[in-house]
């Protein structure tokens, strides 16, 4: 909503008398071509109502007399439609975006399982344990097709983990919110560079500077406020990590060692050709991994549609 009914609704709650006023002016402003005189409406508000309506901006300067400063929004204002300051009616509940104890523990085991890329120890560790239950994968079917059950599997347990774990709503309201409180700033920064083209008071160009600063801070506390919408994204990830990293070490590992076998060494890719698996495909990223990232991503992309999948932010 914009400041003008941002400040009428102010108004009203402090003074609650000020609606009537209000409707008056409106009245009065609808018979006199969008312009109204203290005269003309000082038998139905104080002098001290009329005055804070100049203070708060409400009523500026017009030919003749003062005129409604956004006119669309003080109709909103007094039709009951519209609204608090920009983002406070955006609720957003930080609980819901806090993590449980067993999401903790898996980031906690995810990192864990990093430095296996590392230390063969680790990879040898979690390779061979892996291998007890993907073995009998392995032996029934060529590397690339192994590669390629894999990258199915985590693209599976991806999309699923994403759209339960992650809460698009409350993503939304984050967003919701940075969104209104930028939109405040751009209101505003109008509001001034009108004043100033009409050649409004020094004070009420000050004023304008306060609330743009005010809002400006407000925006800051906003951007402070999103590492609730980063937790929400990241909540998923752990998971993801904490079942895709020990498949990757297993992949790697059956690689490293030659338990593939030599047959299986080499694999003829798309528009590159014969390769051995370890040599670099892209760049230095070794033919394996292009091909399981190939492979995940499309194997994503289709799960996602055909499970109707949707992870962009909504609002409420």
């Amino acid at each position: 909503m914009t400041r003008t009914a941002e400040k009428i609704d102010a108004l009203v709650r402090e003074d609650s008398s000020m609606a009537t006023a209000l409707e008056a002016i409106r009245e009065e402003a609808d018979r006199n071509g969008g312009e109204v005189q203290w005269a003309d409406v000082s038998d139905e508000l104080t002098s001290g109502q009329w005055g804070r309506l100049i203070e708060k901006g409400v009523l500026v300067d017009g030919d003749q007399g003062f005129e409604i400063a956004d006119r669309e929004a003080f109709d909103r204002a007094l039709d009951g439609d519209g609204g608090s300051s920009a983002g406070a009616d955006v609720d957003i509940d930080e609980d819901e975006s806090s993590w449980s104890q067993w999401d903790k523990l898996a980031g906690v085991g995810a990192l864990l399982l990093m430095p296996g890329y590392w230390f063969d120890s680790i990879q040898n560790v979690v390779g061979s344990t892996v291998n007890a239950v993907l073995g009998p994968l392995d032996a029934a079917l060529p590397f690339y097709a192994v590669i390629l059950s894999v990258a199915l599997i985590t693209g599976l347990y991806s999309s699923l983990l994403q759209a339960n774990l992650m809460n698009t709503e409350v993503m939304g309201k984050y967003q919701e919110r940075m969104q209104a409180v930028q939109e405040e700033q751009k209101e505003l920064r109008q509001e001034k560079k009108d004043a100033e083209e009409r050649g409004a008071s020094e004070a009420e160009i000050e004023r304008l500077e306060n609330e743009i600063e005010r809002a400006r801070e407000e925006q800051m506390e906003a951007m402070a406020d999103n590492l609730g919408m980063f937790k929400e994204q990241f909540r998923p990830m752990v998971w993801i990590m904490l079942l895709t990293i020990p498949l990757f070490l297993w992949m790697y590992w059956s690689i490293r060692t030659g338990s593939i076998g030599d047959a299986e060494q080499t694999v003829v890719m798309p528009l590159i050709g014969e390769i051995e698996w370890q040599e670099g495909a892209l760049g230095p990223m070794q033919a394996w991994i292009v091909w399981y990232f190939l492979c995940s991503m499309g194997f994503s992309q289709l799960l996602r549609k055909s499970l109707n999948i949707d992870m962009s932010p909504s609002s409420t």
